[in-house]
């Protein structure tokens, strides 16, 4: 309660703050929602804000609010900028990640600031790094929290319809359209509050997930008909993405994403899992149906981690080598992982 009188106290004063809002690499819509509604919420109590992200980050999210003042880290002709305003912050809100490496390049010039640090997320394992933290593993999204954060704060009435979308777009997508187990009650309230507001749920719904380029399309079928793999025996599905796919179809940013629910989407299928391999390694994605704590596996074995039915991991092995470990864990760990009987014995015991 201190730390946040303190927070509060700084972002209530009189005198504007120079701040910058930051997220994770390769930011989602609910990284971006979550940095470009907070800023129009600082912005109207008059402190001077930039949203940094650490790269860029799929078309498809353009059109919220804000977009075309962001500043990219990866992109060099803004990193300078970027370092003497990360350097001149007062403040430094970190959104939708737990831990400062998933700033990479980025990590060190936030790291030698002298800003007040501030942590904003939900995900699990935090490591704590920040002076204000306002955090909970139970929330479906990080937007969700900046909006009972600014309700909190007694704000409500600056939040108007650009704000909304923004945190609107990033609860929707953190639920898979409303479709995962973290879709609670409190979500169902904030979503409705947020279209009160103005946000066009429709529209938000269309930009997201019906915007396809041509090469997206045809990426799209090339991986369902040659790079879909399924272990049989252990409800098991996953795609591999090779460098040479990614330039075929002129692969851009979010290009890949939600590919790794088709595989998680066949019937009897509990366990489903993307590897693209990248110029820095081999990117993974694991998801998982409710009873399965595949972010448990991801940290074990992948360097990963996330929330419970959908984790990140990284390898650098070769993707055939990659592949060939995941298959020998899932084959050696099903039974735990998927709670199947351990023989036939067992099964006619069961019986």
């Amino acid at each position: 309660m201190q730390q946040f009188d303190r927070f509060k106290e700084q972002i209530s004063s009189a005198s504007p703050k120079k701040i910058v809002i930051t997220t994770h690499h390769k930011p989602d819509a609910d990284a971006l929602g979550s940095s470009l509604g907070l800023a129009r919420y600082l912005k109207k109590k008059d402190h001077h804000v930039t949203v940094i992200t650490p790269s860029d980050y799929p078309s498809f999210l353009f059109w919220m609010k804000g977009n075309d003042e962001v500043v990219n880290y990866e992109d060099k002709s803004q990193r300078e900028l970027a370092d003497r305003l990360i350097a001149e912050a007062d403040l430094i809100f970190c959104l939708d990640f737990s831990c400062l490496n998933r700033l990479q390049e980025m990590e060190g010039a936030v790291k030698k600031s002298n800003a007040f640090l501030v942590n904003i997320d939900h995900h699990q394992n935090p490591q704590y790094f920040a002076h204000f933290s306002f955090m909970s593993t139970k929330a479906a999204a990080t937007c969700e929290l900046v909006f009972d954060l600014i309700v909190m704060l007694g704000d409500r009435e600056l939040m108007d319809k650009d704000l909304a979308e923004c945190l609107y777009a990033g609860i929707m997508t953190d639920t898979g359209g409303f479709k995962h187990p973290n879709t609670t009650k409190n979500v169902h309230l904030v979503t409705a509050e947020l279209i009160d507001l103005g946000a066009d749920n429709s529209k938000i719904a269309r930009l997201i997930y019906d915007t396809n380029s041509l090469n997206r399309l045809k990426f799209l079928g090339f991986a369902l008909t040659r790079r879909l793999q399924i272990m049989e025996g252990c409800q098991t599905a996953y795609f591999t993405i090779t460098k040479k796919d990614l330039r075929k179809y002129e692969s851009q940013t979010g290009d890949t994403e939600g590919l790794v629910n088709y595989a998680l989407s066949l019937d009897g299928i509990k366990i489903a899992a993307l590897f693209t391999e990248r110029k820095d390694g081999i990117k993974i994605s694991f998801r998982s149906v409710e009873e399965v704590a595949i972010n448990k596996f991801a940290a074990a074995h992948f360097s990963g981690g996330g929330h419970k039915n959908a984790a990140g991991g990284i390898s650098q092995l070769t993707l055939d080598e990659t592949v060939e470990k995941f298959e020998t864990l899932i084959k050696e760990n099903k039974h735990t992982l998927l709670n199947l009987p351990e023989s036939v014995h067992e099964i006619a015991h069961d019986k």
